[in-house]
This record gives C-alpha cells, structure tokens and sequence, in this order.
C-alpha cells in the first residue's frame, strides 16, 4: 500500500465510522435486575458465620506458624552498639548464619556517603533538607535497635529490623545518587 492508498482507506473509514450511532440504548430497563442483584444475598456455605470463623481460626494459625519459622533462633548473634549522636558509623556484625556485614558493606556504604556528600549539592534547598532528615530517622532507628539488640541479642525481628533499617539507608543513598545523575544530565534547565 502506498501513501494515496492509505489516505483513501482512511478516508473512507471515517465516513463510516461518522455513520455509526452515538448511543444504542438497551432494549430492556436493565436497573431493576441489577438493584435486585445487589440487594439480594444469596447464602452460600462461605458467608455463614461459622465459614468465616474457620478461615479466622485458619488465618491465625497460618499467620502464627510463619511467624514462629521466621523468629526461632538461629544461632548467637553478636549485637552492634553505636554511641554516637549525630554520627553515623557502620560496623561489621554476625546476624545469625544467614547475614553478615562485612566489608563489601563497609566499602559500600562509605562510597555511597561519598557520592552523597556530593550530590546534595544539585538538589534543590528543600529536597537536600529532605533527605537529611530521612537519613537521621534512618541512623536513629539504627542506633536504637542497635541497643535494644544489645539487650536481646537472641532477637531475630529485631536483627531483621536492622538489617532492613541498613538496607532502607542504603536504598536512599542510592536514589539520590541517581536523582543527582539525572539531574545533572538535563539540558533543558
């Protein structure tokens, strides 16, 4: 097909298509159906009350037994204690057998805080002020499990809590670092 071919297919599909109804009615009232529909319950053996007690007793249970698997103690746990205020210092910890912070983190996230020293400085007044303050919630939960695992050094949510609480600073380092890049990148400013 060529352009002259497509334009007098076009051409003529619009012409038809200018034919067609705007509104096609139906040939019933099909509202009194549909509002006997909704206000109709029909009863069936999963809205009795004792079906939705069961899946209740069935939800706990569920819910109990993946926690439990996910809380039993792993092994020791050495916990981390970090004093300062206003100073963020990672250190290297033995999570169970399952994590560790060594250092590839380490390395990690001193290159991250590198690069955020950096690039806060392409960001406007109110997003630098932002992200500082998402940081120091972040070190401040860090430093606060850090305790209380001092405390209960047996204590997989709180491990886990750490763990993610280092993951969610590292994630916002990482983001900056890419908004920063892109921003950097435009030439329409």
């Amino acid at each position: 097909m060529n352009d002259s071919d497509e334009t007098k297919f076009d051409e003529k599909l619009s012409r038809l298509a200018a034919t067609l109804p705007t509104q096609v009615s139906p040939d019933r009232d099909l509202w009194p159906a549909i509002e006997q529909a909704i206000n109709t319950r029909t009863n069936t053996i999963w809205n009795t009350p004792w079906a939705q007690a069961a899946a209740v007793v069935l939800l706990v249970a569920g819910s109990s037994g993946i926690t439990y698997v996910a809380v039993r103690d792993d092994g020791p746990v050495s916990p981390v204690v970090i004093d300062t205020a206003n100073v963020f210092e990672t250190v290297s910890g033995d999570f169970g057998r399952r994590y560790t912070l060594g250092n590839e983190y380490l390395d990690a996230h001193s290159e991250l805080q590198n690069k955020l020293d950096e690039k806060l400085q392409f960001l406007s007044p109110e997003a630098r002020e932002a992200v500082t303050k998402n940081l120091q919630t972040i070190r401040a939960a860090i430093k606060d499990i850090n305790q209380a695992l001092a405390a209960e050094p047996d204590n997989m949510l709180l491990q886990e809590l750490l763990l993610s609480a280092y993951h969610g600073e590292i994630s916002l380092m990482r983001k900056v670092d890419g908004i920063a890049n892109s921003a950097m990148r435009r030439n329409d400013i």
